[in-house]
């Protein structure tokens, strides 16, 4: 009698495991990015593509959900196709296949999902279903092979604002979060606000280089207090009350410093609490993972809060920042590791399974 689908898959898996240098396949279609990657043994990344949406929801002022699913079908074919050409390797030397199942858009989910469930089933691979959270975490053992957990990790991104202590590549505990806005979706509501094109976060740190981040004190007495969650709504809010007063005064408002001071009282609460988190429960390394790594304000904000207290900061390269199919990857190496391959009947989640601990 042959073997079933996913017999086939536990005894690949267990191969998989035995390899010295494992290649796995990862499929990205979160939101609006449509990416592909190979990486070896996990941390090795031999090609990286990807297919950038911004472009078109750019006209709608954001991410219209509709139009990036149905870009991702149809570019996701030939996304895949460019990674396994880049990393000069066919399907056939492809070990395994990860993919994004959780959190996003489920619309944009449910197509790369898909795809992988097809690919994998096709080419008879295992398939591993990676929770996007997890894989920014897992972008900074791209950037730092020698990094092992234990160690704390700030997540800020548009949709999620997190501090986790990573106890292990597959083992996380949830210590902090947003009570509200994510700190990316703070930035593009305050800069959609303030009249600047999408996306908000990256055109709002450019703005605020120029401005004067003590012109304006915006914060919250939950942000000031002892836990690890955080409120960003409140001074979301305040900025908006800023603009909107001047407005009826007929008064000019300094945007620049008015920017400067929003992403200073946002910064400062990420850095001061997760830090707080990582001398509290013994780590002497702090990561910062999610899209939101990629403020420069943030990155600096973090290091010297870090070098005051002698922890060490990782940050994951530009590249992997924001949302890849590297990190995907990485993190399905370690899945497929611990754990046994995804079943075909896995489905997408518009929620992470760090938001239901």
């Amino acid at each position: 009698m042959s073997e079933s689908y996913y017999e086939k898959a536990l005894r690949l898996a267990a191969e998989y495991r035995k390899k010295e240098a494992p290649l796995m396949l990862g499929i990205e279609s979160s939101c609006d990015e449509t990416a592909a990657a190979v990486v070896r043994n996990g941390r090795e990344v031999l090609s990286a593509s990807v297919h950038t949406q911004i472009p078109v929801h750019r006209l709608y002022g954001g991410v219209v959900p509709e139009i990036a699913s149905r870009s991702h079908t149809e570019r996701m074919g030939g996304v895949v196709r460019d990674a396994l050409e880049k990393a000069g390797v066919t399907l056939s030397d492809i070990d395994a296949v990860s993919v994004t199942y959780r959190p996003g858009l489920i619309g944009a989910l449910l197509v790369g999902a898909s795809y992988a469930k097809g690919l994998a089933f096709a080419a008879g691979k295992p398939l591993v279903g990676v929770d996007h959270i997890t894989g920014h975490i897992a972008a900074n053992y791209i950037t730092y092979p020698e990094l092992t957990p234990p160690f704390m990790c700030i997540v800020a991104s548009g949709g999620h604002s997190h501090i986790v202590r990573v106890d292990g590549c597959t083992e996380f505990t949830l210590i902090g979060r947003t009570r509200d806005d994510a700190a990316g979706e703070a930035f593009d509501k305050v800069a959609r606000a303030m009249g600047l094109p999408y996306p908000g976060g990256p055109e709002l740190e450019k703005l605020a280089k120029d401005g004067d981040p003590e012109a304006y004190r915006l914060h919250t007495a939950f942000n000031e207090g002892e836990g690890y969650d955080f409120s960003f709504s409140g001074i979301k809010t305040a900025v908006v009350n800023i603009m909107h007063n001047a407005e009826q005064k007929g008064e000019s408002v300094n945007r620049a410093d008015l920017a400067a001071s929003f992403q200073r009282a946002v910064t400062d609460a990420l850095a001061v609490k997760s830090v707080r988190a990582a001398r509290e429960y013994g780590m002497n390394t702090l990561a910062l993972a999610g899209g939101v790594s990629a403020n420069g304000a943030l990155r600096e904000r973090l290091q010297r809060e870090c070098d005051k207290f002698g922890i060490r900061f990782c940050r994951p390269d530009m590249k992997y920042c924001t949302d890849n199919a590297a990190m995907i990857a990485c993190q399905g190496h370690y899945e497929l590791m611990a754990h046994d391959p995804s079943p075909l009947s896995i489905d997408p989640n518009a929620a992470s399974f760090l938001q239901m601990q």
